[in-house]
């Protein structure tokens, strides 16, 4: 008997039909919410739009400079505030004319 009556639990559980509310305007102020949130995002994702556009092209144009970025290890900050990233394999010196470094 336990066990039939755990069965038809979650069936009881799912039945989400709610009676209508009665207050009609508090119906209609969660609808201007539910707008007004669309709207809201609609407009946050129209500005950011263009950002991701500018932040993909960053991240591409990263991608091909560094190539496979296992090549490298991770960023490591001096002590004076620099941000430096190290090759794990250096690069042959005969490819760098004397006194030119590339930042």
């Amino acid at each position: 008997m336990v066990a039939v009556a755990s069965l038809t639990a979650p069936a009881l559980a799912e039945n989400t039909d709610v009676a209508p509310n009665d207050n009609p305007e508090l119906s209609e102020g969660a609808e201007l919410l539910n707008r007004g949130f669309q709207l809201l995002l609609e407009g946050l994702a129209k500005e950011v739009e263009p950002m991701a556009d500018k932040w993909a092209e960053g991240w591409a144009e990263l991608v091909e400079r560094f190539g496979d970025l296992n090549a490298y290890y991770p960023p490591e900050t001096l002590p004076n505030g620099d941000i430096i990233i190290r090759r794990r394999n250096p690069l042959d010196d005969q490819n760098t004319p004397p006194g030119e470094t590339e930042l």
